[in-house]
């Protein structure tokens, strides 16, 4: 695995370690939400309904915090929208701790969540190519996904440990503590600011970022290729009624850190991503592998069967992300950094929230299993379609792409200054 980018960059280490605190904590809620929600209703479809309520923030506050992260101080934006989700936090705790809690309150904290989240993504994302060199790009895509798993690993299977011996109010309150000591970290970056000239927030500059996107080829095989995967194979909606078919209920979380514990040996062996140049066809791939393991899961008869799948889908999904966030960052020019993370943002979430929903829809018609498996088929099918459909897409070569050397000599140059 490259470091590089840990030894070399200051501002780096300090999101990293921003990033590591603030998924343990956020890894607690997303499994303490879903086993709230199940207790409180015993609903699929009120599970599921969840992402739908999450959906519309995330889309709106996406697509503007792309738009406020190219004309405002980013790392502000970071700090008050971190504020905020540990707010959210915090009401979560409190209507846990109630006699009864409410069923509402999941699903409107849950949209304010999505909100925050959606405002902040872009600005961490815009803000990595100005800490990081342009060759260390690759590396730190990778590192960002090692931290996102090493969370993801841990805290599900602490958090239904925690959810059933403490109860998920006291999940809640563990994440609050990491969004505190997360804001002293990100208080102390000092990332630089961007252009001075920079357009103000507004209606036409999104409507620019996106007919910018839509011009590039490349870009858009990144969004609509890792969209249709995960609206087709997304489902860890269905994973509290799996743990319930095998009549272990501290599955659940096991089921939670499968894909992570993929992504994990594949991020510690991710040297060798960054000797890839055809990154779009790497993430067809990817996807492809992705779609089949969750389709095969769906047929395990044991727990550990389940798991390996899983483990194998997100060790492709983690593969993936490496090489879309290396297409985004060394090809995005700095200016439109910002709007097109909002982009990224939609396809990033509004797939698994989508997918969740799709879970849930037809496990109500046909059960768990069979939506597991009828939606990896589906994105297997989904995705070869995406690959014929965008020839560009499929070619693109970082050698050859004229976004990416344009990028690359503009970096190189502001080096030599």
């Amino acid at each position: 695995m490259d470091l590089s980018p840990l030894r070399d960059s200051r501002d780096f280490r300090l999101l990293f370690g921003s990033g590591v605190v603030t998924m343990f904590g956020s890894f607690l809620t997303l499994v303490a939400i879903p086993l709230q929600m199940k207790e409180l209703t015993g609903s699929y479809l009120a599970v599921g309904l969840v992402s739908v309520a999450e959906f519309v923030p995330m889309v709106v506050c996406g697509l503007w915090g792309g738009a406020i992260a190219d004309a405002l101080d980013r790392r502000k934006i970071i700090l008050y929208t971190e504020l905020g989700l540990c707010v959210t936090v915090l009401i979560l705790m409190v209507n846990a701790m109630l006699p009864r809690p409410q069923v509402w309150v999941l699903y409107v904290v849950g949209a304010l969540t999505a909100g925050f989240g959606s405002l902040q993504r872009p600005s961490i994302e815009s803000l990595i190519p100005r800490v990081v060199r342009h060759d260390q790009l690759t590396a730190a895509a990778a590192l960002s996904s090692f931290r996102w798993n090493l969370g993801a690993i841990v805290a599900p299977g602490l958090s239904g440990l925690i959810a059933t011996w403490f109860g998920v109010a006291v999940a809640y309150g563990v994440n609050v503590a990491t969004f505190l000591v997360s804001l002293v970290l990100l208080w102390l970056v000092k990332a630089p600011p961007q252009s001075e000239d920079a357009p103000p927030p507004s209606l036409r500059s999104l409507i620019d970022g996106v007919r910018y996107a839509v011009g590039r080829p490349d870009l858009m095989g990144t969004y609509l290729v890792d969209i249709a995967a995960m609206i087709f194979a997304f489902s860890t909606a269905l994973y509290p009624f799996l743990a319930g078919e095998f009549h272990s209920p501290e599955a659940v979380g096991l089921f939670f850190s499968a894909s992570a514990v993929g992504s994990l040996v594949a991020s510690v062996t991710s040297g060798w991503t960054g000797r890839i140049h055809r990154h779009g066809l790497g993430v067809i791939v990817a996807a492809l592998v992705w779609g089949a393991a969750v389709a095969l899961a769906a047929v395990m008869p044991a727990v550990w069967g389940v798991f390996a799948c899983l483990a194998l889908a997100g060790a492709a999904d983690m593969i993936s992300a490496v090489f879309r966030s290396t297409i985004w960052n060394q090809t995005i020019p700095d200016e439109f950094r910002g709007r097109l993370a909002g982009i990224e943002l939609l396809s990033y979430t509004s797939g698994p929230m989508l997918g969740n929903a799709r879970a849930g829809l037809m496990a109500q018609l046909g059960g768990a299993r069979f939506s597991l498996g009828a939606g990896g088929l589906l994105c297997v099918g989904a995705v070869a379609a995406m690959a014929g459909l965008l020839p560009g897409f499929r070619s693109y070569d970082a050698r050859t792409d004229e976004h990416a050397i344009r990028e690359r000599t503009r970096r190189e140059a502001l080096a030599e200054v």
